[in-house]
């Protein structure tokens, strides 16, 4: 059956993507969005950089174009470029994927953002991909790809819609392609302190953008200018689209957004369920599914074997998968565990990296508690699976979380969020309410470790009661965050978009 989405293709261009390069929740979120998309009949497809530590032999990637001439802005009639090749990744079981090869800014380097040319990287990309497209319409090689979309992802490739309207604006195939931006975190813009730069230092976001190695294109605001040049702007979640149009949550923005309102949208992000599924999932000791929780007792006491801790499936778990980062709420966290390991009868465990400070806290509470408190500080893509599979709470008390998938994750195995009324969490947890018997959590609004405690006390005495909190687990594991939801909702952004196009040619 012919879907009536089969017209449309989208090139999603990232800086990450699983399972090529996947540093945070964006490389997950672009992999299994597009994924879904396509399950939808839209052919949609990415393009990313080649990093040196992609593996060329096991994913079989194919040069598909070679001395790709990438403009720099330099030179008169801006005729000096950057070299790059194109190459190819195209399996069934996953989406396509294009990778933009350049040995100085990719190829040697070991990580995917923290460097002080990330501006010139991240232009490079931003131009590359539309040189790469204007090769496609010229049907000069087999893989060509002429979308009718491009869907930039966060900052990173903020400079696309910014070149599609102005220095792209006359070529005949790129004058017709849209854009879609989609803002992951509207805290980082750019690689300037825009809060605290001078003002000769800001950027208007509409000047001409810079040259790749002048000093002015490291002050460029490529978030702003995402914004300002797309034709429609999504965040991840519908109240954090409401919320940045706020002081407190705008990051020095929320004028901007206020203005163009009108082009912005909030649709949640979601997961595999395929993937993410308790009753499949090879990563467990034991698989379960909601109507057979009690396999997921060892899955309890496998955790805290793993994490040298009393073994006890009686004892509550309360757990923390992310990043250390202030953000996320680790203050309330820190300050608020240490007064309940004292009168408590729990266990914490922690999993992620970030900042030393906050690992430093961690530590001192294990040594305090050591039967008690497990953690590990780096980043895993394994042992999260076991914590939700193990925990009977997952603490999300941020600050501001523009979507958050911890707590969708979690509630899919089981583990019950407790989390503060911002962006995401506010989107997908519901508040449990004891007279009805509905609910999939324990929500706080203010920020306070006040409000935090009460809500983990809450949680605590709910759980001596097993008929009830067997009820709040099956109504987290029935929720439905799946990728085909939200997909449908970017499928119709997409289709009103061309509408919109096409109305006016």
């Amino acid at each position: 059956m012919q879907s009536k989405y089969q017209p449309i293709k989208v090139l999603m261009v990232t800086a990450e993507t699983r399972p090529f390069a996947s540093v945070g929740g964006q490389g997950a979120v672009v992999f299994y969005l597009t994924k879904a998309l396509r399950t939808l009949g839209i052919d949609a497809r990415i393009f990313m950089p080649k990093f040196g530590f992609i593996d060329e032999k096991k994913y079989q990637l194919n040069c598909i174009y070679k001395n790709l001439k990438v403009p720099t802005g330099h030179g008169a009639e801006n005729k000096q470029h950057l070299i790059c090749n194109v190459k190819y990744f195209n399996e069934k079981s996953q989406p396509p994927v294009y990778f933009l090869e350049n040995m100085e800014y990719y190829e040697l380097r070991e990580n995917v953002y923290g460097y002080s040319d990330d501006h010139i990287r991240w232009a490079l990309l931003g131009r590359g991909v539309l040189e790469f497209i204007k090769k496609s319409s010229e049907r000069k090689f087999k893989e060509s790809f002429v979308p009718d979309i491009t869907h930039c992802h966060d900052w990173h490739s903020g400079l696309v819609p910014d070149f599609l309207k102005t220095q792209y604006k006359d070529q005949k195939t790129l004058s017709t392609l849209m854009s879609i931006f989609t803002i992951h975190n509207l805290k980082f813009q750019g690689v300037t302190d825009y809060k605290n730069s001078s003002e000769v230092n800001l950027d208007d976001g509409r000047s001409p953008v810079s040259p790749f190695f002048s000093d002015r294109l490291k002050h460029l605001n490529f978030m702003k200018r995402g914004i300002l040049f797309s034709d429609l702007v999504t965040t991840v979640s519908s109240t954090y689209s409401k919320e940045i149009l706020t002081p407190e949550y705008g990051e020095g923005l929320d004028r901007l957004l206020a203005e163009v309102r009108s082009k912005i949208h909030g649709i949640v992000n979601g997961i595999d369920y395929e993937d993410f599924n308790p009753k499949t999932d090879k990563r467990l000791i034991a698989n379960y599914d909601q109507e057979n929780l009690e396999a997921r007792v060892e899955n309890k006491l496998a955790l805290q074997k793993e994490f040298s801790l009393k073994k006890d499936s009686k004892i509550p778990i309360l757990s923390y998968v992310g990043r250390l980062d202030d953000q996320k709420g680790i203050d309330l966290i820190v300050k608020v565990i240490s007064l309940l390991l004292k009168d408590f009868d729990i266990q914490f465990i922690q999993v992620g990296g970030g900042s030393s400070h906050y690992t430093l806290k961690f530590q001192e509470l294990k040594e305090m508690y050591p039967e008690k408190v497990g953690i590990h500080p780096f980043p895993n893509f394994d042992l999260p699976r076991l914590v939700f599979s193990g925990s009977d709470m997952i603490l999300m008390p941020s600050k501001f979380e523009p979507c958050g998938l911890v707590q969708v994750e979690a509630m899919r195995y089981g583990s019950i969020p407790i989390v503060r009324a911002t962006g995401g969490l506010a989107d997908t947890v519901e508040n449990f309410d004891p007279e009805t018997g509905q609910g999939t959590g324990f929500v706080f609004k203010d920020y306070s470790k006040y409000s935090f405690f009460a809500q983990i006390v809450r949680a605590l005495e709910t759980y001596k009661y097993k008929k009830v909190w067997k009820k709040i687990i099956a109504n987290a594991m029935k929720s439905d965050f799946s990728w085909k939801n939200s997909a449908q909702k970017y499928a119709d952004l997409y289709n009103a978009l061309l509408r919109s196009r096409n109305s006016e040619i």
